[in-house]
């Protein structure tokens, strides 16, 4: 008698695999995302297929101090925010994932990868499975103009990919996107669970194999995590992430997962007519149009990975006309805010319990770095007292449920950043201001606690 199929129960937003039905997922929380598909056959699996990519040559284990590393391994893109964020170029042989709300920016980013390596001779091979070869042809002509070396394929087929890889032999693949790819031998439909593990899992033997530098489209779901399973992101060697509204013109692209660089980086792009362009000074731009006698308005520093970016946070405290007062956060954890009201509540005899409250961070920015932390408190501490902040303060620091102010990282770097922009003062820590005290020409205020910076208000 024939063995049945295999089946398990896969998770539609999150990937968590079960062998039942159930009507809550046990990984996001979601209900009814499960969905019934057959799992990939033993032995035709992706895996099956490393012996075509290596020629069938068998493995052997090398020493480490025998692998040589050069410094001009990394292939550059020439744009200087992308690299960055991947720490430094293009490594070959990565698999890099590239996720992002529709219409964000995720095509034309890459398209101008393509046709910044194309420029410098590397042949790059970009393949869509989502628009055809005029639509493709449309965006090009819009960014610019690009030679020979860029190759064009509008296919859906692993197999066929495969077998084209194999014969242009490119050194750059771009797959846009990996939810339209298919394996034969997984019988479920593309996009779905199996399909996204196993065509990941063949691109990667392909990526591997062959030495390519590959970048991956991924698609979101509605909390803003790639779609399909978790262990999509597992496999490559970096996740990035596509921040930012469309209705507004700056994106933040940030790494969440790097084997070659740092997790912290962020790279500021402005979306216009040509495409994508690099914002060389993010604080500057994040400070444009920033009013100068309002109350409730201060400028902070945070670190982005080794980048110290300066952002106006507002505040607006007012009071409440129901019984149960309102806090709203916008870009800032709605958590910490709620925590550090607490504090003022209870540290600097603030009664804000009958006042609804809004924190807003301007230009679009989510920050979740404890550094801001003094930046909110004295914003919700100027809105409450209708006192302005000299607008040449820059302000950081970490806030203890003691109503302490606690010494940062890179202060250094914050304060540089400051004096480079025109700022004449800083709040900070005083346990920080040992270190940099008479470096600097901009003045250096320490505090050690909430009531001693709330004094400058």
């Amino acid at each position: 008698m024939a063995k049945g199929k295999k089946t398990a129960f896969f998770c539609q937003n999150c990937g968590y695999e079960s062998s039942k039905w159930m009507g809550q997922c046990p990984g996001c929380r979601e209900w009814n995302t499960f969905v019934e598909e057959p799992t990939a056959s033993c032995g035709k699996s992706a895996t099956g297929s490393v012996s075509r990519n290596t020629g069938g040559n068998r493995s052997e284990p090398v020493q480490l101090s025998h692998i040589q590393i050069q410094e001009d391994d990394r292939i550059r893109t020439e744009i200087q925010e992308l690299d960055r964020v991947l720490g430094g170029g293009i490594v070959p042989g990565s698999m890099v994932l590239v996720g992002g709300d529709p219409g964000i920016g995720k095509s034309t980013l890459l398209l101008q990868v393509c046709r910044e390596l194309t420029l410098r001779q590397h042949k790059v091979l970009y393949i869509s499975g989502e628009e055809s070869l005029r639509q493709i042809k449309l965006r090009a002509s819009r960014i610019g103009e690009f030679n020979d070396q860029l190759l064009l394929l509008c296919e859906t087929n692993l197999e066929l990919i495969r077998s084209t890889i194999e014969r242009t032999k490119p050194e750059t693949v771009i797959i846009d996107s990996i939810q339209t790819m298919y394996n034969e031998e997984v019988s479920s439909a593309p996009g779905s669970v199996s399909q996204v593990r196993e065509s990941t899992g063949v691109l990667m033997q392909i990526a591997k194999g062959m030495g390519i530098s590959m970048f991956i489209v991924g698609h979101v779901t509605k909390d803003g995590s790639v779609a399909g399973p978790r262990v999509l992101e597992h496999m490559v060697d970096t996740v990035l992430y596509f921040e930012g509204d469309r209705q507004v013109a700056y994106r933040i692209l940030r790494s969440v997962k790097n084997r070659f660089g740092s997790t912290n980086e962020i790279g500021v792009f402005e979306m216009q007519e040509k495409g994508l362009i690099e914002v060389k000074n993010p604080s500057q731009v994040m400070l444009n149009g920033r009013p100068t006698d309002a109350s409730g308005s201060v400028v902070v520093c945070s670190i982005e990975g080794t980048r110290p970016i300066l952002i106006e946070i507002q505040a607006l405290v007012t009071r409440t006309n129901f019984g149960l007062p309102r806090r709203t956060s916008v870009g800032i954890d709605y958590n910490r805010v709620n925590l550090l009201m607490a504090v003022l509540e209870k540290r600097a005899g603030l009664h804000l319990g009958d006042c609804d409250a809004y924190v807003n961070l301007a230009g679009g920015m989510k920050l979740g770095e404890p550094a801001i932390d003094l930046g909110v408190v004295m914003a919700v501490v100027s809105s409450f007292k209708n006192k302005v902040l000299d607008p040449g303060i820059l302000i950081f620091g970490e806030v203890g449920l003691s109503g302490e102010v606690r010494g940062v990282s890179m202060a250094e770097n914050r304060v540089r950043e400051a004096e480079k922009l025109g700022f004449t003062a800083c709040i900070m820590p005083k346990a920080n201001i040992e270190s940099i005290q008479g470096k600097y020409k901009i003045r250096l205020i320490g505090v050690a606690n909430i009531k001693e910076a709330m004094g400058y208000l």
